[in-house]
């Protein structure tokens, strides 16, 4: 808890991708993939479950072995290409309440795909958004791009076109404006704001910056093994 208000984080990780199968169970560093999101929530001092919510028994046992709780398998129509993680979410919060007569004030979204964190990210980002929750009602991890808006191109038959062309070309990026991409270290919201407002950017968000070796995410093998050196390093550097 924090402040006396409860906080649930949940892990969601389904059997089924296509960019990399099997990678929410694939070994990454010794561990699988969604043991690193799990130990993270676990290891935060504010929260008070972390919920892996699946719809394989093989990934459930997993997660059991790493702590996370899992007292339901994900149905089939929560586990396809098109159910958004709001949905996922949103599924969870009702089994808790209709099933086990329990109620968090806070949800933290833990995508297993972003397993980079640092040890204090959940912690500080719980902090800020309940030091300015009359304010706010959540919190997302922001990382700055390198591959700037303002020089992306799209392509037109054999013509390069720039894709943003209201924004200002200049070939320097200390001279740009800097970008930020939502990166999946966390997603932080008041359970009642989601709720109504179903989305994990509803428009009272703030920020937290994540570091610049954070801002990767596992769609395909070519990220897995970006992050799986970068990990491998950060390790050895403790």
């Amino acid at each position: 808890m924090i402040d006396g208000r409860g906080v649930l984080a949940v892990v969601p990780a389904r059997a089924g991708s296509k960019g990399l199968p099997g990678k929410n169970i694939r070994d990454l560093c010794g561990k699988p993939l969604i043991a690193w999101s799990i130990e993270a929530g676990l290891h935060s001092k504010y929260v008070d479950e972390v919920l892996l919510t699946t719809d394989s028994e093989a990934i459930a046992e997993i997660g059991r072995r790493h702590g996370a709780a899992v007292p339901f398998l994900r149905p089939a129509e929560l586990a396809n290409d098109t159910a958004s993680s709001y949905s996922v979410v949103e599924h969870a919060l009702t089994f808790y309440v209709t099933q086990l007569g329990r109620n968090f004030d806070y949800l933290v979204l833990l995508e297993p795909t972003s397993p980079l964190r640092e040890r204090d990210d959940i912690d500080s980002m719980l902090e800020k958004l309940v030091s300015l929750a009359d304010r706010y009602d959540a919190i997302v991890s922001l990382g700055e791009v390198h591959d700037h808006p303002a020089i992306m191109k799209r392509l037109s038959g054999n013509d390069i076109q720039p894709y943003y062309p209201d924004l200002e070309h200049t070939g320097r990026r200390q001279d740009r404006e800097p970008a930020y991409y939502p990166y999946g270290v966390a997603y932080i919201v008041k359970t009642d704001t989601l709720l109504r407002e179903k989305t994990f950017y509803p428009a009272r968000t703030t920020y937290k910056v994540v570091r610049r070796h954070q801002c990767y995410e596992i769609d395909d093998l070519d990220d897995f093994l970006a992050i799986e050196s970068i990990m491998k390093r950060e390790l050895e550097g403790r």
